[in-house]
């Protein structure tokens, strides 16, 4: 039988192998390696038992600046019926952003969840800031990652917690393993909290639904998962502060900027309600990201502008009358085919398309 020197999480549950010559059992510790094409940020691998991870994200209030936000990962009966009818594929975890919030009022709300979002084996959540370069997530999996540029006060934190560097960390789910819901559990079998809770209380449709409504979270898109250094968003912040008319955005996360980017491409997809001033603020948008990307390296850029991808490929996909060309408000110092002001998009609002017969779009 496969023994465990930590305790698991209630909803992960691994199946009994017979250890074999040189394997490595499943114990706790954390490894760390160079994130890929970063000189300044590390990505950490932390197995810890089910008793040390509140303690692992109250801990890690130290190394979070005053703000930040929930990120919260579940299955979401809504967002899954949707992709499911897009997509006919196999359901996915939805992922949620909360706004940024004061780091010490956001784990005081959690307390009350903590056990549960720990212990359900389809839940996931974590903290993050993006302007620091800074996130801690716990995975459905139950194994802790986290992104950082100071890999040395992570490392002495989690030593006072009592957590060893493991070069070759083995972790509990590289054996067979099935994840439980905390409503799989007979009721008899729960420790407390949980054995005195309701039905509903232990649903984590429920319980994460509560935590969206409460801190008014919002769906991202899978191809928005990215990560930028705190040296990365301090070189967009220089960049930014070239431009007079993009300067008041540089101390902004700029991951925030991404998601509006995105957030806008999404409006533009079902049907843009906004009027042509409206529109042109969107496209503006885009001017500055790509301002952004032409001042720095090409690697750097390459990063960039993978992140935009998606989101421009998909924006790209809604323009009709490509001929034509929607001209820039204003002048931004950019090279290269701006393909966003190609065209219009497909699915105007009644004030868009007002807008554009009035400035002659629709003449021949």
């Amino acid at each position: 039988m496969l023994t465990q020197p930590f305790d698991l999480p209630l909803g992960l549950r691994l199946w009994p192998v017979e250890p074999s010559a040189g394997s490595a059992l499943p114990g706790e510790g954390f490894s760390f390696s160079l994130l890929e094409n970063t000189t300044d940020s590390y990505r950490f691998t932390i197995v810890a038992g089910a008793n040390r991870v509140a303690d692992i994200f109250r801990a890690s209030q130290r190394l979070l600046p005053e703000e930040a936000f929930l990120i919260l990962e579940f299955y979401d009966q809504e967002c899954e019926t949707e992709n499911l009818a897009e997509n006919d594929a196999q359901p996915a975890p939805t992922v949620f952003y909360s706004p940024y919030l004061p780091t010490g009022e956001l784990l005081d709300l959690l307390i009350p969840y903590l056990p549960r979002l720990i212990h359900d084996g389809f839940v996931g959540f974590g903290l993050a800031n993006n302007r620091e370069g800074f996130e801690l997530f716990y995975s459905e999996e139950k194994v802790l990652s986290c992104f950082t540029g100071n890999h040395i006060r992570l490392m002495d934190l989690l030593s006072r917690l009592g957590l060893d560097f493991v070069p070759e960390i083995a972790f509990p789910t590289d054996v067979g393993h099935d994840h439980l819901s905390l409503l799989c559990h007979p009721r008899k079998s729960l420790p407390e909290p949980f054995a005195s809770m309701s039905d509903n209380e232990l649903d984590y449709v429920h319980f994460c639904g509560e935590l969206t409504e409460q801190l008014e979270m919002y769906p991202v898109e899978d191809g928005l998962s990215f990560f930028l250094s705190k040296r990365e968003q301090d070189l967009i912040e220089q960049r930014l502060l070239q431009h007079e008319d993009f300067a008041e955005f540089a101390e902004d996360d700029f991951g925030s900027l991404l998601l509006d980017w995105s957030d806008f491409v999404s409006e533009c997809e079902s049907s843009f309600q906004g009027d042509l001033w409206e529109y042109r603020q969107g496209l503006r948008l885009r001017d500055m990201l790509q301002y952004v990307i032409e001042g720095m390296s090409e690697e750097f850029g390459h990063k960039l502008l993978e992140i935009l991808t998606d989101a421009d490929s998909r924006f790209k996909q809604t323009l009709i009358d490509r001929r034509k060309r929607l001209d820039p408000a204003a002048a931004v110092p950019l090279h290269g085919e701006l393909f966003w002001y190609h065209g219009v998009v497909r699915n105007q609002g009644v004030e868009l398309r007002r807008d554009l017969i009035r400035h002659g779009w629709f003449q021949p």
